[in-house]
């Protein structure tokens, strides 16, 4: 079964993400409760919200690791089936940032979007993988500001884009 692209971003939706994740609406979420599913709560009690207005945790120290090494890579070219060190393609790029700390990550685009947890858009933040495109064949890590870093087209080095270039098919965190 084909899946649909999760959100169309326009550059108007981007914009607001940007302020979002940018502004006085990101220090509700940079302050969300850290616990997860697998490190379990003292209380035993479940959380959620039928509203959805739940919030996940924070990206964790080693997504933000994996971003920081990608980012040693900017400037590096894009070269399709690169796995590096000196040249990259999208998933290349995701798959050894993720594994240099310590996270398992398959190397496709299409694998590495059914691992990790799924994230809500509203919910992104640096450090989330992002498949991008309506047919999920590109990726890149949230950098923060409305950029993903990745290893785009050939001709085009590793670096930043502005996410509202893209379609995002899904989100992916990893801890």
């Amino acid at each position: 079964m084909k899946r649909k692209p999760i959100h169309r971003m326009t550059r108007a939706a981007s914009a607001a993400l940007t302020l979002l994740l940018t502004g006085t609406g990101w220090a509700g979420i940079a302050h969300a409760d850290t616990g997860s599913a697998a490190s379990g709560s003292a209380s035993g009690s479940a959380s959620g919200s039928a509203s959805g207005s739940a919030q996940l945790p924070v990206a964790s120290p080693r997504a933000m690791a994996a971003l920081g090494l990608a980012s040693t890579q900017i400037g590096k070219p894009y070269l399709w089936g690169g796995t590096g060190p000196d040249a990259w393609d999208c998933s290349g790029l995701v798959q050894w940032a993720y594994r240099s700390v310590g996270i398992d990550m398959p190397r496709t685009t299409w694998q590495q979007s059914d691992v990790g947890l799924w994230v809500p858009l509203g919910a992104l933040q640096p450090g989330d993988v992002i498949i991008l495109n309506e047919d999920a064949s590109h990726v890149g890590i949230y950098a923060g500001g409305g950029q993903v870093l990745n290893a785009h087209s050939p001709g085009v080095p590793v670096g930043l884009s502005p996410l509202s270039e893209f379609e995002i098919f899904d989100v992916r965190r990893f801890y």
